[in-house]
């Protein structure tokens, strides 16, 4: 009797355990985007649709998904995998690593991964299952695209900017381009407006360090000009404006 239990037992166990697998395997997560430094160790990431072109070199065409929401994912001792050669490169010089779903092969770390995304934002592939497993890939080009709204400053690195409504959230980096309407790229937002062309827009050349300190000393949105692209959440350049424009 008691050996009939045990066998049942068993076999109980044993069906247990050959139905969690799938369910086990169906807990993965995977996240397709353009990530974002968010701090030491964390990255943010808005979802986007992927779809593999395999013609020529391998890439990613991304589309957004409508109402998908910015994830927060801390990424400290993450595998990370790049396309470059090798961990340290900036840019890939000409050689990609790349497997056959296009993704990343060469091995690196998470302090690797701090390094890229200094750069900028970067195309990744994010899977989560207990473990965080992150891709570099190479995304096909998207457009960028320019308006007349307001912006607000969030941090050193990100602006909320409104046109019609509609509001979205912009990330910049070291390479942005500042066009001022002031006599100093170090002026305060509007101090003066010797540089304004005949369309109120900012004539004189200035950049990221710039923008920052000037947004820094308003404490309402203020009207501009930008230019961004939207797949990657990115502003590209700012115009500061004189009068309506």
């Amino acid at each position: 009797m008691s050996r009939s239990i045990t066998a049942t037992a068993l076999a109980v166990l044993c069906a247990a355990a050959v139905t969690a697998t799938p369910a086990a395997a169906a807990r993965t997560e995977v996240l397709y985007g353009y990530a974002w430094a968010d701090g030491p160790g964390a990255l943010r990431i808005t979802p986007a649709k992927a779809t593999l072109s395999r013609a020529g070199v391998r890439r990613h065409t991304l589309r957004v998904i409508p109402g998908a929401k910015e994830r927060r994912i801390r990424y400290t001792g993450a595998e990370f995998r790049r396309i470059t050669a090798a961990c340290g490169l900036k840019e890939t010089e000409g050689v990609v690593r790349l497997d056959s779903k296009g993704l990343g092969t060469t091995r690196c770390t998470s302090g690797d991964l701090a390094f890229v995304l200094g750069l900028g934002p970067a195309p990744v592939r994010i899977a989560l299952d207990g473990r965080t497993r992150i891709q570099e890939f190479l995304a096909a080009p998207s457009g960028s695209r320019t308006g007349l709204g307001t912006i607000r400053r969030l941090n050193d690195r990100a602006v909320l900017f409104t046109k019609g409504g509609t509001t979205v959230k912009l990330g910049y980096t070291f390479d942005l381009s500042f066009s001022r309407v002031t006599r100093s790229c170090r002026d305060g937002w509007l101090a003066n407006h010797v540089n304004a062309g005949q369309n109120g827009l900012g004539r004189k050349g200035c950049g990221t360090a710039d923008f920052t300190k000037a947004l820094k000393g308003v404490r309402y949105p203020v009207l501009a000009k930008v230019d961004y692209t939207p797949l990657s959440g990115r502003l590209n350049q700012v115009w500061e404006v004189f009068g309506d424009a």
